[in-house]
């Protein structure tokens, strides 16, 4: 229990400094170039879901990261035996949801949900140029969002290395 809470804490921590670090340093819709024509940080505001889909949904999602939040907890609070995997995923989600719901009380979940709950959308600063087509450049996305992914790759790996 005290390695999800050493990851996901300092993991919403760094969530939430970079994020006051983009309002105070970045206009919004302005663009940082770090690397010309690949990365670049931005200050965009999002109101719905992932790549920005149902806008303007921001008390649903407060709901939804709200009943994630009890749901991890719960799964975290349940006695099983210790494993690395499940532990590291869960305290990575919990980083990620923590920027919206000031901190919805760990890392993953509480870094949108803090968002929402103080702005009324979540900031979004990372933008990546892939060069991919129909998503040229990537969506923006911020660290709570990073912990969020990695974490639902984790419980896949973690769920086939159980069967």
């Amino acid at each position: 229990m005290k390695l999800i809470f050493l990851i996901s804490l300092p993991l919403y921590a760094l969530d939430q400094l970079s994020k006051q670090l983009v309002l105070r340093l970045i206009s919004p819709y302005e663009a940082r170039i770090i690397v010309p024509d690949f990365f670049s940080l931005v200050n965009v505001t999002n109101t719905g879901a992932a790549f920005g889909s149902f806008k303007g949904n921001n008390t649903f999602f407060i709901l939804v990261s709200i009943i994630a939040l009890v749901v991890v907890t719960v799964l975290l609070v349940r006695a099983q035996p210790a494993d690395a995997w499940r532990n590291l995923s869960l305290a990575l989600l919990l980083a990620g949801i923590l920027g919206n719901l000031l901190a919805l009380l760990l890392a993953g979940i509480l870094g949108n949900l803090t968002d929402r709950l103080l702005y009324g959308h979540v900031i979004d600063f990372l933008l990546f140029n892939l060069h991919i087509r129909y998503a040229d450049p990537w969506p923006a996305f911020n660290v709570a969002d990073s912990c969020i992914s990695i974490a639902v790759v984790l419980f896949i790996i973690h769920s086939f290395r159980r069967h």
